[in-house]
């Protein structure tokens, strides 16, 4: 079975997860996103997708959070300099 992800490009940060999901670790990690659609966010309050699919509305420090490992497992395996393309 095959799934389709969402990639980073260079101006990835990592951001905290806060939606209200049904998982109950939406305060657990913090998770990779395109920078410039978690700055949009920030503003606007439009939910996000990082890498792994969770979709968020950012609004607490990414820092108090450790990273979600399936995020980092997929940000670690791409080659160096591969840019996300959300089309």
């Amino acid at each position: 079975m095959s799934s389709t992800k969402i990639l980073p490009d260079q101006k990835t940060e990592v951001v905290p997860r806060t939606s209200h999901g049904g998982d109950g670790d939406h305060e657990r990690f913090s998770h990779y996103a395109d920078r410039n659609k978690v700055t949009e966010s920030y503003i606007t309050g439009a939910p996000v997708r990082a890498i792994c699919g969770k979709v968020w509305v950012p609004s607490r420090d990414p820092k108090k959070y450790p990273v979600c490992p399936e995020c980092k497992e997929i940000y670690e395996g791409l080659p160096k300099g591969e840019s996300g393309d959300d089309k």
